[in-house]
């Protein structure tokens, strides 16, 4: 569908690694084929990575790091780009929670949209950036932040109101999906680790991934946005995928089943999200899935189980989701649109 009118956002992109770069260049390449399709023109104009930044002319690409100048504070920077939207893809580490929080509130507090992959901040400033956006008029989208490519946090935000969902069951970490298949195979966990990260599958560290962290986080994010629950206050309990894993994901495979590190909250126990080492029989959704997918189900007792599996785990993935949400907050909505 060609759009006559075409809507043009402004982007100031914070953190330039594998997400961040995946993002630019899906712009840069793609970027007339979204104005065309979505009516919305989106133009990268200042990209922020460690102790620099960049101004870009909104459809180049990025210049090389000899060009780049050092940081100005963040509202300059969103003003001097007449910022529409901020974009964060900086990494979901501890180390820079609070540096993550407080560009967040600074964007929200002036006026402009937040779209994020970091994780780590939505864990700990929920709250404040809730309010933040509320007493600003903007919005927060963290589709990337619940499943890159995967649209379960769209499900969980808006597309299973009025459904009744009462519990969630998901295996949303694709890199936990792959090392379980591979120890089923007969790999050894170094192996299978070291496959899934020649693949772009999985972190250097994937301490996360195999202990259940990013899982229970991602659970907390989709609970957070369909129950209101506050990130801050769930309980997490979690098994590890480790050296001991391999044999029980062998004799799993021996009886037909398929071994998953299965990430589960339920209304009945509030604010607890359990990531189980589960058996699982054909004809589970989570069963069926192959190499690093993922997949979420939201369990409605009233209109029945709904799942979305797929997506994939690498950069361009989560770049996807980025702009994904851009288009759903920019996107000027007429008819079936």
């Amino acid at each position: 569908m060609k759009h006559a009118a075409v809507t043009p956002v402004n982007v100031v992109l914070s953190g330039l690694g594998r997400v961040g770069r995946a993002f630019v260049e899906h712009i840069h390449s793609h970027g007339d084929d979204l104005a065309r399709e979505y009516g919305v023109h989106v133009r990268v104009k200042t990209v922020r990575a460690g102790t620099e930044q960049c101004l870009l002319d909104g459809d180049g690409p990025v210049p090389p790091r000899s060009d780049w100048r050092p940081l100005t504070p963040l509202r300059s920077a969103l003003n001097g780009a007449e910022a529409d939207i901020f974009v964060q893809a900086i990494p979901s580490t501890p180390a820079l929670r609070e540096f993550a929080a407080e560009e967040a509130l600074t964007a929200l507090r002036n006026g402009v949209h937040v779209v994020t992959a970091t994780k780590s901040h939505l864990l700990t400033h929920w709250s404040r950036l809730g309010q933040a956006a509320a007493e600003s008029g903007t919005r927060i989208r963290i589709s990337g932040a619940t499943g890159a490519a995967l649209p379960a946090g769209d499900l969980a935000r808006s597309a299973m109101r009025g459904l009744g969902c009462n519990g969630i069951r998901a295996c949303p970490n694709g890199t936990a999906t792959f090392v379980l298949d591979r120890l089923a195979a007969g790999d050894s966990i170094d192996d299978a680790v070291r496959e899934a990260q020649r693949r772009g599958i999985a972190e250097a560290d994937p301490s996360a991934d195999l202990s259940g962290a990013d899982s229970a986080t991602k659970l907390k994010l989709m609970a957070a946005l369909l129950w209101a629950w506050n990130p801050e206050c769930v309980r997490v309990e979690s098994d590890e995928i480790d050296a001991g894993t391999s044999e029980r994901a062998v004799a799993v495979a021996a009886r037909g089943g398929r071994l998953r590190a299965v990430a589960q909250a339920h209304l009945a126990a509030p604010h607890l999200v359990r990531v189980v080492l589960e058996e699982t029989a054909p004809g589970d959704p989570l069963y069926a899935l192959a190499g690093p997918e993922k997949a979420v189900t939201f369990q409605s007792p009233d209109g029945g189980d709904v799942t979305v599996s797929g997506g994939r785990s690498h950069p361009l993935g989560a770049a996807l989701s980025l702009v994904r949400d851009i288009i759903d907050i920019a996107s000027p909505h007429r008819g079936f649109r």
